[in-house]
């Protein structure tokens, strides 16, 4: 359990930016590797929006201009959120720009201006430990499937071919984490690859490779297979233009996530699984949603639950984050089965802003969501936040 007592291992003040928020982050990160104790967010969160509000002055603006001041909020959903659009504009962020070596941006089409997460070696440190506790439990623990048995599948590009996105730094943490390969060896588990106008494509012969049984051993190992919807619809295309179909071996998984940005046709949910199932032979229980954003440092995943008429599938964030789906007439939270925007408090953003207002739109779902898609003008409206400032 963390409380604000404990302290992890602490940073020499040379390499402490700031005292207090890298104290947090170190709790933060030690109680998420060692176990989260749900009982102790709402302090943590009162603790946290204080610092945030001495230490991000872009924040403490907006916070200011609602007269939302840590002397006034007495509960974690009090605490002001900020909508994703004001990423774009501001540098929402605790850290001096000397000490902020990597800045994620979002994966909008390229006539959008990016929102930008920046990030610290620390704030790194607490990203990782949060992407990786909730990976493991949600896509490798559940599937009784043994981390170093499993060979990763990745439709995306390599890091150093993708620097600011913060998806594929995700998906190189989880390469890490596997282990078993070299670096170099590894290289080959990313099968994206860039267009000539900075887009992401795939390197179809190494994906077919990749998918392909090359062993002569009598028991092959699953595939782990990651990438965008976007990624996959590209895959399934080709597959289907070439009249390809693929029998996965047993316990193989598929994490899709993220939307189409116009990078691809789009595909309603069942459809793309389903043609995920008939062309790589992966079944529907195996496919699993992710549903994260380079503003926040943890991600969601989804799960079959039982509505009173009929089989849903569900986000859920860890303990250490929290979404809430917020009524846009009357800024409150709506009760079960209705629809709003989601809205996400995340105490991985420890030098950022925590309390993060998204433009998408879901159905609330006991304490998860069900992703209903984008609202309408829904950048617009966030921006109207930015007149107060």
């Amino acid at each position: 359990m963390m409380s604000p007592g404990c302290r992890g291992k602490p940073a020499t003040n040379k390499h402490r930016m700031n005292p207090e928020l890298s104290s947090f982050a170190a709790r933060l990160r030690e109680s998420i590797i060692s176990g989260f104790q749900n009982e102790s967010f709402d302090a943590l969160a009162l603790e946290l929006f204080d610092l945030q509000f001495k230490n991000n002055s872009a924040y403490r603006k907006i916070c200011e201009a609602r007269k939302l001041t840590p002397q006034r909020v007495e509960h974690w959903t009090q605490i002001p959120a900020v909508p994703t659009a004001a990423f774009k504009e501001l540098e929402l962020t605790s850290l001096e720009a000397k000490d902020r070596p990597t800045v994620f941006y979002s994966s909008g089409t390229t006539e959008q201006k990016p929102s930008r997460h920046f990030h610290s070696a620390e704030s790194l440190a607490v990203y990782e430990a949060s992407l990786w506790s909730w990976f493991e439990q949600n896509i490798l623990n559940n599937c009784e499937l043994p981390v170093a048995n499993c060979e990763l599948v990745i439709l995306t590009p390599p890091p150093e071919h993708a620097p600011h996105s913060s998806l594929v730094h995700m998906f190189e943490i989880v390469r890490q984490k596997k282990g078993g390969a070299s670096a170099l060896e590894s290289r080959a588990e990313f099968l994206g690859k860039l267009a000539a106008d900075g887009s992401w494509t795939l390197d179809f012969h190494a994906t077919l490779a990749a998918l392909s049984d090359n062993s002569k051993s009598k028991t092959q190992n699953p595939k782990l297979i990651l990438g965008t919807a976007f990624s996959f619809v590209h895959l399934l295309d080709f597959l289907a233009e070439n009249n390809l179909q693929f029998q996965l071996p047993e316990n193989s998984r598929v994490m899709e996530t993220g939307g189409y940005k116009n990078r691809s046709r789009s595909l309603p949910k069942t459809e793309l699984h389903a043609l995920i199932s008939e062309h790589l032979g992966v079944p529907r229980q195996n496919i699993i949603c992710e549903y994260g954003m380079s503003e926040l440092s943890s991600q969601a995943y989804d799960q079959e639950v039982r509505s009173q008429k009929s089989e849903v599938r569900s986000f859920h964030f860890p303990p250490w984050a929290r979404a809430q789906i917020i009524s846009p007439e009357t800024n409150r939270e709506v009760v079960e089965g209705e629809t709003g925007l989601i809205r996400i408090f995340d105490l991985a953003n420890v030098f950022s802003v925590a309390a993060i207002q998204t433009e998408d739109i879901g159905i609330r779902r006991d304490d998860g969501f069900e992703l209903i898609g984008r609202a309408q003008m829904a950048e617009a409206r966030g921006c109207s936040l930015m007149t107060a400032l």
